[in-house]
């Protein structure tokens, strides 16, 4: 049985912590099949919610990224494979080398990263948070649960930017007939765009219909 760790963690040499810092996009999501191979140096990250322009503008002033290279576009979303400059700080090697897995990794609302581990036990899990303090890398904990609380033993990949966006649509209103919130408001709550809200609540309903409905 495995410990589901939810944590944000935050350093200036984190990486694309320049980048996310810029707000050139409103999510930045790690592709979790490349981020746990900390050999390859190279890594691929959804952006959602960016201006291109000026998200590849942020990514030349990074002093985290070595190289980067657009690898495919969409209406409201990009796929980055990018290399970082030797002095990054990667989470990833160290979750590797205890056994784990990063499941996931998303950019929040404070310039940092909120990631979701998979990790053997507790000890681990305290290895994890000795390396942090001796880098100087704030982790926050935010919560851990056991892998038997996964439906049929897979994890949903729904991500907690996309929770909290369902959950504060829920809580006031937004799905009542007629609503009692519109995206605007739920904008104010959540403290990004209107459209932002949007692409959260659809992707995040995608993301239970094809995890849930569809497995039923």
């Amino acid at each position: 049985m495995s410990l589901i760790t939810v944590a944000d963690i935050a350093h200036d040499d984190l990486a694309l912590t320049p980048t996310i810092q810029s707000e050139a996009a409103s999510e930045i999501d790690v592709i979790s099949q490349s981020a746990t191979d900390p050999e390859t140096g190279l890594f691929f990250f959804v952006v959602k919610g960016a201006d291109v322009s000026a998200f590849e503008a942020a990514l030349e002033v990074d002093h985290t990224v070595s190289d980067w290279q657009l690898v495919s576009e969409r209406e409201e979303s990009a796929v980055y494979r990018i290399g970082h400059t030797p002095d990054t700080i990667l989470l990833s090697p160290i979750i590797t080398e205890l056994g784990g897995l990063m499941l996931d990794a998303c950019s929040n609302d404070t310039a940092g990263w909120r990631v979701r581990l998979q990790l053997s036990d507790r000890e681990a899990l305290s290895e994890v948070w000795v390396y942090c303090e001796a880098n100087d890398i704030s982790f926050e904990l935010n919560r851990m649960f056991r892998q038997d609380g996964w439906m049929n033993g897979e994890p949903s990949k729904l991500t907690d930017a996309q929770r909290d966006a369902l959950v504060a649509a829920y809580e006031h209103g937004y799905f009542e007939e007629p609503r009692e919130a519109a995206l605007d408001d739920l904008s104010e709550v959540l403290d990004i765009s209107p459209t932002a809200v949007s692409g959260r609540i659809r992707r995040g309903t995608a993301e239970l219909v094809e995890s849930i409905l569809l497995d039923e």
